[in-house]
């Protein structure tokens, strides 16, 4: 088959290219290929024109906490989108934060974590356009604007960059994109660890997933493209954890062995006699992308030393065998990191099952010994060269503190937070303590949010 003639074309839904064959002067067919862009709205809910259905959503997002804080948050973007945009009805959006129980850097080489999506948000008030323009406007954020049919990335400093990188990776997928206007609103914070990008990436991807893709979109392909979003157009070199967790929402074991499909088990509770307590220690991770690489970085040179592209193609057996060799070809660092890697992908395992059959003792032994392995072997506590160390003092202050639980770094760690485990009963004097040391707001007791990325 040849191609004689191919055409590029626009029509109201987006680009469509016709091409024209034949074999021996025949015309043999013409084949149209419709792009990834634009479709018409198809959609089952209808927007709110008033908050009071929303209410009583709160329980299942929110963990019933703060209702009259959630209700004026509510209430006070509804009319901020009502008067930026002239409107009187909206939908509304909500993609939450996460934290990592346990699992400390081993997606970016196939290993598993043990996930969690929080009682923390990210809100979009929005409604489709008749065109292809993106308007976002954002509290505290600087506003977006431009047009789907200039998708280049622009670089990291762009503040289109995420919202251009989910709209490209769903052209690349073939789904179908087109204009909004929102208004959006987070208390996932930017720089704490508790992937704030990745809400804001996972949203977006659910926006154009329930105006132009009749929520056809699974969890694993927006998280794919969240991804990838983030590391093309934010060029940041994350793995798939924040954004699967997020976009799957509850108690998570995660698995990242297979490249081409994550490994999605519900984590069962036998008791829910615990709370996980996030202490923001107000370090900001917002230039620590060099550290940050550095970890699957070297990672992947302890991989490639075999012949492999991640550690969990490589048997642990042959990593400690090889060992002395391994000195001579990496850092030390990087090898110290592999130990960690190994370990810590075992932990999950028995971390869950701990709390499959209610043994919390082994859960919380299982959270210190992945805080110490991240100390000393991965060595994301701290910045090598500086004298500023919040995450170890929030360490040291939370240790004195806790009477029945376990605390360690969390995310990405070198700065944000610390993850404390607690049992439910030694909550109060926890906090009465902690308190005096880091401001209220910066001590969040959180609620496990079962719910996915969604359209309310």
């Amino acid at each position: 088959m040849f191609i004689t003639k191919l055409r590029l074309f626009r029509t109201k839904y987006g680009y469509q290219i016709c091409l024209k064959t034949f074999t021996n002067s025949k015309i043999n067919d013409i084949i149209t290929i419709k792009s990834g862009r634009r479709a018409k709205m198809s959609v089952s809910k209808k927007p709110y024109k008033n908050l009071t259905e929303v209410y009583s959503l709160f329980d299942s997002l929110y963990g019933g906490r703060n209702f009259d804080y959630q209700k004026e948050r509510y209430e006070t973007a509804f009319a901020e989108f009502k008067k930026l945009f002239g409107a009187e009805e909206a939908y509304i959006a909500s993609s939450s934060g996460r934290v990592e129980v346990c699992g400390n850097h081993t997606d970016h080489n196939g290993g598993k974590v043990m996930s969690c999506a929080i009682s923390l948000d990210s809100l979009a008030f929005f409604m489709p356009t008749e065109n292809d323009e993106i308007c976002i406007k954002s509290d505290g954020y600087s506003d977006i604007k431009f047009n789907l049919s200039d998708l280049e990335p622009k670089g990291a400093d762009d503040p289109a960059a995420l919202v251009r990188g989910v709209a490209k990776g769903l052209v690349l997928r073939g789904y179908k994109i087109g204009g909004f206007n929102a208004f959006t609103t987070s208390n996932v914070r930017g720089g704490a660890g508790v992937s704030s990008s990745a809400s804001f990436e996972v949203l977006i991807a659910e926006i154009f997933n329930f105006l132009y893709n009749e929520d056809k979109i699974d969890c694993e392909t927006k998280s794919y493209i969240a991804q990838y979003a983030e590391n093309v157009y934010f060029e940041k070199p994350c793995g798939l954890l924040d954004q699967s967790a997020i976009a799957y929402g509850g108690l998570k074991k995660l698995d990242f062995s297979n490249e081409n499909k994550i490994g999605v088990e519900n984590v069962e509770l036998f008791s829910k006699d615990f709370a996980f307590i996030l202490i923001n220690t107000g370090g900001s991770h917002a230039d620590l992308t060099d550290e940050y690489a550095a970890i699957p970085r070297e990672m992947k040179q302890v991989a490639a030393f075999f012949g492999k592209k991640r550690l969990i193609e490589v048997p642990e057996e042959d990593f400690v065998a090889n060992v002395s060799s391994l000195a001579d070809k990496v850092s030390d660092r990087a090898i110290l990191r592999a130990f960690h890697f190994y370990e810590e992908n075992k932990r999950v395992d028995v971390a869950a099952n701990s709390l499959a059959v209610g043994d919390f003792n082994e859960f919380k032994k299982c959270i210190g010994e992945s805080g110490v392995s991240s100390l000393w072997k991965l060595q994301n506590c701290y910045v090598s060269g500086k004298t500023e160390q919040p995450i170890l003092r929030a360490l040291a202050v939370a240790s004195e503190f806790i009477k029945d639980g376990a605390v360690r770094v969390h995310g990405g760690g070198f700065a944000g937070c610390v993850l404390c485990v607690l049992k439910t009963d030694t909550v109060k004097d926890f906090l009465t303590e902690i308190t005096k040391y880091y401001e209220e707001k910066n001590v969040l007791v959180l609620s496990v949010r079962e719910k996915g990325t969604i359209v309310l």
